[in-house]
């Protein structure tokens, strides 16, 4: 029995331990969630002007689909992305749900990892999860990278 308590005290003493060294500033973690925020904002209102706004000019887009376990690997130019979404029909309602934010930052560079839902007329189209690298420039960040899987149910 005081084995047991000894383990469990040490788990929980490096559990609070490791929460504490969060190498990442709040107001930094902040700024980066309200940069995929605004891009999120701007892909469901199909505003490509407030997407701009927080990507960098040589962006790169990608995608995995899978099926069956298989992946395959799509690229997209920024001008087809920024085109298929000002093209969006006005009555389509499209929404991506974050499910979660895992953030690590080294100096101007940022790799956002966030799980998602996407919704179509409120109807789950598919899931997977999107990776953003971002840099700092001039003091804002800005998605230099995005790549994404996608999987039916």
């Amino acid at each position: 029995m005081r084995y047991l308590l000894i383990v469990l005290f040490l788990g929980f003493s490096l559990s609070i331990s490791a929460q504490e060294k969060d190498p990442i500033d709040s107001e930094q973690a902040k700024q980066i969630k309200q940069t995929i925020s605004i891009f999120f904002e701007g892909l469901q209102s199909a505003d490509t002007l407030k997407i701009k706004t927080v990507c960098h000019e040589e962006m790169k887009l990608q995608s995995i689909m899978e099926k069956n376990s298989i992946g395959t690997l799509s690229f997209e130019t920024n001008e087809k992305f920024y085109k298929s979404i000002a093209s969006l029909p006005k009555n389509l309602k499209i929404e991506e749900r974050i499910l979660n934010y895992n953030i690590q930052v080294d100096g101007s560079m940022a790799n956002v990892w966030t799980p998602y839902e996407f919704y179509v007329n409120d109807k789950l189209s598919h899931f997977g999860t999107n990776s953003f690298t971002l840099l700092l420039e001039n003091n804002i960040w800005k998605i230099v990278h995005i790549i994404d899987t996608r999987r039916k149910k």
